[in-house]
């Protein structure tokens, strides 16, 4: 009885010939497996919230803003709908490591204007107050409406980092981590806006205004964690297109690993 040959579709090592069939089924499994992996790299790119590494805007051009000022927790200028652009909520800070606390307050709930230099990164806008009458009341145009009353979102409990909101906007390169640290506390103790970068997006905000759980600035036993990862908890509002994070102050925030 003369013996079967081989399957053709079955390979053998010591052959040293892969059957077609073989070798047809293993190409179709490596090119799946490189669409699969250029699909998934795709789809991280368009689902990852790179805000770039962000800089200056001249959006205003020499012209000035208006809008109703609220100075807490740090001064905003509430700017209405206009030119097909919903309302937004501007954060406002200073030439170099400084706020505008003392020029807002006395404005605040008042219709004002400001000019200045926009600096922006994904969708963090913060409006450095410059020029000439940088800051100043005005008169409420006619017809003019009150901004919204804030929306609140509930208690979150979020992991980030502390930043300040005008370096990490791209005035400063590195605007994050522990190599900018002594910078943030300096621009945060000055009064500029902090943000609470997070890791995970809320109502897809990857950034925060910070406050303290009373609705006012930021605490400063806070200040010990600027760049480092931590985790935090407290209540978020918003106003118009910005969330605004009241944070608590446990003894000793989490650290996030």
């Amino acid at each position: 009885m003369m013996p079967r040959p081989p399957d053709p579709g079955f390979f053998i090592g010591y052959a040293k010939k892969v059957p077609p069939e073989i070798a047809q089924c293993a190409l179709l499994v490596s090119v799946f497996f490189l669409l699969g992996l250029v699909s998934a790299s795709l789809a991280f790119s368009l689902s990852a919230q790179d805000p770039g590494s962000g800089g200056y805007v001249d959006e205003l051009k020499g012209g000035r803003l208006a809008g109703v000022l609220e100075t807490l927790p740090y001064p905003i200028l509430r700017v209405p709908a206009q030119d097909g652009k919903g309302p937004r909520a501007i954060m406002l800070s200073g030439q170099g490591k400084a706020g505008v606390a003392n020029a807002a307050d006395p404005l605040a709930g008042q219709w004002a204007e400001v000019s200045g230099i926009f600096v922006k990164r994904g969708e963090l806008d913060m409006l450095l107050v410059g020029g000439r009458n940088g800051l100043a009341g005005v008169e409420p145009p006619a017809g003019a409406v009150q901004p919204q009353a804030p929306v609140a979102l509930g208690r979150w409990r979020l992991t980030g980092e502390i930043c300040d909101g005008k370096c990490y906007a791209g005035a400063m390169r590195p605007g994050t981590g522990l190599a900018h640290k002594a910078c943030a506390n300096l621009c945060i103790t000055g009064g500029v806006p902090p943000v609470f970068v997070t890791t995970s997006p809320v109502e897809g905000h990857n950034f925060l205004l910070m406050a303290g759980a009373d609705g006012g600035p930021l605490p400063r036993a806070l200040l010990d964690h600027t760049g480092l990862l931590i985790e935090l908890e407290g209540e978020i509002e918003q106003r118009d297109d910005i969330m605004i994070f009241k944070v608590e102050t446990p003894a000793r925030p989490g650290v996030a690993s």
